[in-house]
């Protein structure tokens, strides 16, 4: 089976050795899909959207990524820092190939993810976006499929001390559909995680990239529940990561006015939920 992926990843002063751990796995992931026989057509891009040392990011990505895909690595830098969402548009807007993932560099991948994952997708062409089932630093679960938002959910993940989210953990699995991603694939997720997003593209695609209303947050809850979305989001947990980031509301003044900022256009244009 031949397929064209292409795969973005938006840096900005981007820990070198957390990257390279990612793009190492990315690099064991392609390899484990030539010899499962998936004969694919890659085109990584690199979205630098700023910092002090590009030519040790350059360094790091193309020594990781190998002879092999090296030399087919298209970077994007010099636009500024345009965001998450639009700094993966340049690749989604550049690329033809039949499928498109869209990796953070805090990602590291299981081996057999990718052929999993475009096993999965060829054989349900109902699906345009999958997500995987995902770990923390220190093997915790991750919960990355989202139902939609309420300002109180997001007020108790983002600020509220544990023993008071503890009181609202019955609301917050709910959210978070610890009740059905388990084991089990799921389709009709509603919201799906930005980290690890493998997407159907080709001459018609589901989605046609992220909304450039956010700078930074809510573009994959956006994208997730766009108008135009005419196919389904599927949890597969045979596909599966290792996530080191998270928290977002937990990063400071600035990231934390940020999030705000995303929330309310995420609520102004997808609805307000209190509860």
């Amino acid at each position: 089976m031949t397929v064209s992926l292409s795969i973005s990843i938006v840096v900005f002063h981007p820990d070198l050795s957390l990257l390279e751990d990612t793009v190492l796995s990315l690099r064991r992931a392609l390899e484990r899909m030539s010899s499962e026989g998936l004969t694919a057509e890659i085109t990584p891009h690199l979205i630098d959207n700023g910092g002090p040392t590009p030519a040790a990011v350059d360094r790091v990505v193309l020594t990781a990524l190998g002879p092999s895909w090296g030399p087919r690595l298209v970077i994007h830098r010099g636009q500024g820092n345009l965001g998450y969402g639009r700094g993966h548009n340049l690749a989604l807007e550049s690329t033809a190939a039949a499928y498109h993932l869209v990796l953070n560099p805090d990602v590291v991948l299981d081996d057999d993810a990718l052929v999993h994952a475009i096993r999965f997708m060829e054989a349900n062409p109902d699906v345009g976006m999958l997500t995987p089932a995902a770990t923390g630093a220190a093997g915790e679960r991750q919960y990355l499929c989202k139902r939609h938002p309420s300002l109180l959910v997001l007020l108790l993940r983002g600020f509220a001390p544990a023993p008071v989210r503890e009181r609202f953990r019955a609301l917050l699995d709910r959210y978070e559909m610890r009740d059905c991603t388990g084991e089990h694939i799921v389709k009709d997720v509603p919201i799906a995680s930005g980290c690890f997003m493998l997407l159907r593209r080709g001459d018609r695609p589901p989605v046609a990239g992220f909304s450039d209303r956010y700078f930074l947050y809510f573009e994959d809850f956006d994208l997730s529940l766009s108008p135009g979305r005419v196919s389904r989001i599927a949890y597969v947990p045979a596909v599966k990561i290792v996530h080191f980031g998270g928290h977002a509301a937990r990063k400071g003044l600035r990231h934390n006015l940020l999030f705000m900022r995303s929330a309310m256009i995420f609520f102004s244009r997808h609805g307000w939920r209190l509860i």
